[in-house]
């Protein structure tokens, strides 16, 4: 018993290294794995919150749209020295001189 023990431990430490060996042949044989990664950058929007009586100053003033037909989204006629202009989906009457907001339609 006790030398079929012994042949089978020495059987094994012999026949692991061509094991070993045949494992990593076949590790060649594959292809290589190719792992493509997709980055999404998602831009957050600092939306202001528009109040009554606020000044918009000049930086804000670039994304704004001049809405000239006013008529066309249900908007009332500007008083003299005001207009109507877009920010985003929310419509802003200004003050042409001061940039003080005077009346605010959100999301039409």
């Amino acid at each position: 018993m006790k030398k079929l023990f012994a042949a089978l431990l020495s059987a094994s430490f012999l026949l692991s290294p061509i094991v070993a060996s045949q494992a990593s042949a076949d590790d060649f044989r594959r292809p290589p794995v190719v792992v493509q990664k997709k980055v999404i950058v998602k831009k957050t929007v600092v939306r202001p919150h528009w109040k009554k009586g606020y000044r918009v100053n000049a930086r804000e003033r670039r994304h704004f749209r001049d809405v000239n037909d006013y008529r066309r989204y249900r908007l009332a006629p500007p008083p003299r020295g005001y207009r109507w202009v877009r920010a985003d989906n929310d419509f802003l009457l200004i003050g042409v001189t001061s940039g003080v907001i005077s009346s605010i339609i959100v999301g039409r």
